[in-house]
């Protein structure tokens, strides 16, 4: 069974809410969230449309994040990255971690672990079970992460380190998926 990351972090952090209208907390995730790179039938490493309310007063901006803490690595595996979303952003449309896609404000993505700039869908491992794609809302009390020291070049894993006290509350979610041959 999978535990949820953020929990063994932050606990008692304060919550907002976090639904998407193609992935459904603890559901399996639809084919074009898979990862056509990594050759899944039906995938299309399509990131899911993301809504978010609740947020604290004092929000200057958002991060997203997605990691599979059940993927066999010490380190799970990051999916996604989106950093420096404008303080009154709520929404992300699908496809919204494409590449090439166009972001509010000054807001960009990192690279996931596929050393990919954006989304990159899921692709359990054979034998491996259940996986779970812990989304997460982190609202920030910076305008930007680069004032952190964060940029394009930075990992997921620093992006987590360096705001650990910017975070004011997080929204979580984490649809499922399973080995598909």
């Amino acid at each position: 069974m999978s535990v949820n990351p953020y929990a063994k972090l932050d606990p008692g952090m304060a919550s907002f809410a976090v639904t998407s209208a193609d992935s459904e907390d603890g559901a399996p995730y639809a084919d074009q969230h898979y990862s056509g790179l990594f050759g899944v039938p039906g995938g299309e490493d399509a990131s899911p449309q993301l809504s978010w309310s609740g947020a604290p007063a004092g929000t200057k901006s958002f991060a997203v994040t997605i990691i599979d803490p059940d993927a066999p690595t010490p380190s799970g595996f990051w999916h996604w990255g989106l950093v420096d979303l404008p303080g009154d952003v709520t929404e992300l449309p699908a496809r919204s971690g494409s590449p090439d896609a166009k972001l509010p404000g000054a807001a960009f993505q990192l690279k996931n672990d596929a050393s990919t700039v954006g989304y990159i869908g899921a692709a359990p491992a054979a034998g491996t079970g259940l996986h779970h794609y812990y989304t997460a809302v982190h609202a920030l009390d910076v305008e930007s992460v680069r004032s952190l020291g964060v940029n394009e070049q930075s990992t997921l894993a620093l992006l987590h380190f360096v705001i650990r006290d910017h975070v004011l509350a997080r929204a979580v979610m984490a649809p499922t998926g399973e080995p598909r041959s």
